[in-house]
């Protein structure tokens, strides 16, 4: 066995500038809160020499969380993006948040990356925000690798921690290396890859480490886990699989192909294991990166639509496609919007312009910037893989397409949740009210689940979120961000509503006062139908022979959707409903699309008589609790309406899952940490919409309209 040989980082080595796409990576770092996706960014932006001093994220000091709520929460609010090189690669990061109240973070970024790193805290393994992302991960195929973090924690079970993600994910999760050693005894892994033992330095920054042949007494076990990796990318190369069933000779070289064809087909998902906030084994996450992640012209060509045909389009991720961006990201600004862009084709340069499908306007490219946190690079041009922001967009939003209009394309939106709990506000002085409005418009902007609209009833100005987190962090930017004092009403419950049975309704709007009156008859059905596209309301028209004139049949359906979205006077919108117009009546004289319209609402509103069902959010909730609170945690959850599903052993901790009515889990927090004497957490995610019970419906209607 040969003596150990100390191996260090070289800056110099790991600064080569790429000049192709193939050394290119676009990578998010997702996971539950607290598993430590910041602290991981922040020593790769180290070891990168992007930052020459590591930030923590509990001295609120981390370069990536740059917001003021974020640093004095700790916790990770809206995306940021930096860029770093390594080893000869350009690597664009996207660190996301880990909380479900800004799980719309989550998702936008997916939807414009190519690769990910999923990170697990070692002790608790799959948490409830980690599956959340996995799931947005797999909706927009994202391949891959996991590290399991936290490795010198009280608690830490690497093996657990795989098993998670292999039963509560349904992922072929594969060890690379196997780490010797736990808690404050984790050493460092075997590369199952090189066959290496490497050891980390106890006071290392993560450059340094040292690196010797396997001993004697690790063969045995890492052999065992080399043989499960070598047998799993045997599966995906004949030669390797060959020399594996005939004990052959296997390169490293040969694995690594394998493996990176696994990953990129996302029928294998690598893990690493480390503890960045010790600075252990972060430089061998980056490693996997440049080796296993895909560049952007591996990413299958990029669909869409035609915006004028309706067809399907494609375009290659090259530089000499015609020019496709989307937009999935703004940051509102007094000086002019800064929205971030993927560029999927073509190059994007300065000056150019651009068509918005949505819109069918042009949009001219202003000032483009690279991005590191809080900080730009002026740029003339970016191009295909590359991730950027343009300053001074006018009519581009979240999702939009950008494109070259000779070529147009539509790509597919990004979908976002619909919020769950509001507030009322209004300014503390009077004379703000405009103030308030303006902030008000460039948060909506900005946060595509923070909604707000007026009472039409109250006057008052309603606000919506994610949950009591996402509104409390609207509320503190705008009065410490933005110097706007504000009062608030107590947080309130987004019901919904459905219709109990499908009918068909008359509606005869007509009215007559001297002059020229209001005319319209119409007949529509209604429909209860789950999985409409669309926000869930669908028009259909069946008028025949003429009984409706055409100009006025879309004034029916505007009619219909505004009350579909608003609930008229009851305030609360309708889910999951289709509205057919089959017949009707119009005058010569009288007629008019207003008539029609307001027809229209008149007919959802004889519908809606005694035919309505209340819907309330439940949230799909996960307490960690030792034992010994697990009876007061549990009764306190049935007490909420709650149903437990499961429990479930981690140590001495006991994991408790249940659905649970968001109408009965403010404030849980505080609750949680007397039934448990502060040792209790939990976290929570909106999982669907459940029929309110009639006694509680009752009550709910006349709380909610007062």
């Amino acid at each position: 066995m040969t003596s150990a040989v100390l191996k260090s980082v070289s800056p110099i080595q790991h600064k080569a500038k790429p000049d192709a796409p193939e050394r290119m990576r676009n990578i998010g770092i997702m996971a539950h809160i607290d598993a430590g996706k910041t602290t991981v960014t922040e020593r790769v932006l180290y070891l990168t020499q992007k930052v020459h001093r590591m930030g923590e994220v509990h001295d609120g000091a981390a370069t990536m969380d740059f917001l003021e709520e974020e640093q004095k929460r700790g916790i990770t609010i809206q995306s940021a993006a930096t860029t770093a090189e390594w080893n000869g690669h350009v690597i664009n990061i996207i660190d996301t948040p880990g909380h479900v109240d800004f799980t719309a973070e989550v998702e936008r970024s997916l939807r414009v990356l190519d690769g990910a790193i999923a990170v697990f805290d070692a002790k608790n393994g799959v948490e409830a925000q980690s599956e959340t992302v996995w799931r947005q991960a797999d909706r927009y195929a994202v391949p891959r690798i996991c590290f399991i973090n936290k490795m010198d924690k009280i608690g830490a079970n690497f093996d657990f921690a795989v098993g998670t993600i292999r039963d509560r994910l349904g992922a072929r999760a594969v060890p690379i290396q196997m780490p010797v050693g736990t808690e404050k005894d984790f050493k460092g892994f075997v590369d199952l890859i090189r066959w290496k033992y490497i050891t980390f330095l106890d006071d290392g920054d993560g450059r340094d480490y040292y690196e010797e042949d396997v001993p004697e007494e690790l063969a045995e076990m890492a052999g065992a886990y080399r043989h499960d990796l070598l047998e799993a990318a045997a599966e995906h190369d004949d030669e390797l699989l060959d020399l594996f069933l005939e004990d052959g000779e296997i390169t490293e070289e040969m694995v690594r192909r394998a493996l990176r064809r696994a990953v990129l087909s996302r029928e294998l998902t690598l893990v690493l294991a480390g503890s960045a906030l010790k600075n252990k084994g972060v430089r061998f996450v980056l490693d996997a990166v440049v080796d296993f992640l895909p560049n952007p012209i591996e990413i299958e060509a990029i669909e869409g639509t035609d915006p004028d045909s309706g067809e399907e389009v494609q375009r290659q991720p090259t530089d000499d496609a015609p020019v496709a961006i989307m937009a999935f990201k703004t940051v509102a600004e007094p000086t002019g919007d800064m929205t971030f862009v993927r560029v999927y084709s073509g190059v994007l340069e300065k000056g150019a312009k651009l068509l918005n499908p949505r819109t069918r306007k042009s949009e001219r490219i202003g000032r483009l910037v690279k991005i590191h946190a809080n900080k730009r690079e002026a740029v003339e041009s970016v191009r295909a893989g590359e991730i950027a922001a343009v300053i001074g967009l006018k009519n581009t939003v979240t999702g939009d397409t950008l494109c070259d209009p000779d070529h147009p394309i539509a790509l597919g939106k990004i979908t976002f949740p619909d919020s769950v709990i509001s507030m009322s506000i209004e300014p503390a002085k009077s004379t703000d009210r405009d103030k308030l409005g303006e902030i008000i418009g460039r948060l909506m902007r900005e946060d595509p689940t923070f909604r707000a609209q007026t009472n039409e009833a109250t006057g008052q100005l309603i606000i919506s979120g994610m949950g009591e987190l996402h509104l409390e962090v609207v509320i503190n930017r705008i009065q410490n961000e933005f110097k706007c004092g504000v009062q608030t009403g107590r947080p309130k419950v987004a019901f919904k509503q459905r219709l109990k049975k499908d009918l068909e309704t008359e509606a005869r709007y007509i009215r007559q006062s001297g002059g020229s009156g209001q005319y319209a008859v119409v007949h529509v059905r209604f429909e209860t139908q789950a999985g409409i596209e669309g926000g869930g309301f669908e028009f259909v028209d069946k008028v025949k022979g003429g009984n409706v004139p055409r100009e006025y049949i879309p004034a029916v359906g505007q009619g219909l959707e505004e009350f579909f979205k608003t609930g008229g006077s009851s305030g609360i919108p309708f889910v999951d409903l289709r509205c057919t117009l089959f017949d009707g009546k119009a005058h010569d004289v009288d007629s008019s699309e207003m008539a029609f319209r307001a027809a229209g609402v008149l007919a959802f509103r004889q519908a809606m008589e005694n035919n309505t069902v209340l819907l309330e959010p439940f949230m799909k909730v996960e307490v960690s609790v030792p034992e010994e609170f697990l009876g007061a945690v549990v009764g306190d959850l049935n007490s909420r309406r709650g149903e437990v599903s499961d429990i479930d052993s981690q140590g001495d901790q006991r994991i408790v899952r249940a659905m649970v009515p968001i109408a009965e889990m403010f404030a849980y927090s505080s609750a949680l940490r007397g039934a448990t004497q502060g040792r209790g957490q939990y976290s929570m995610e909106l999982a669907e919409y459940r029929d309110v019970p009639p006694a509680i419906a009752a009550k709910m209607r006349e709380e909610h309209q007062a």
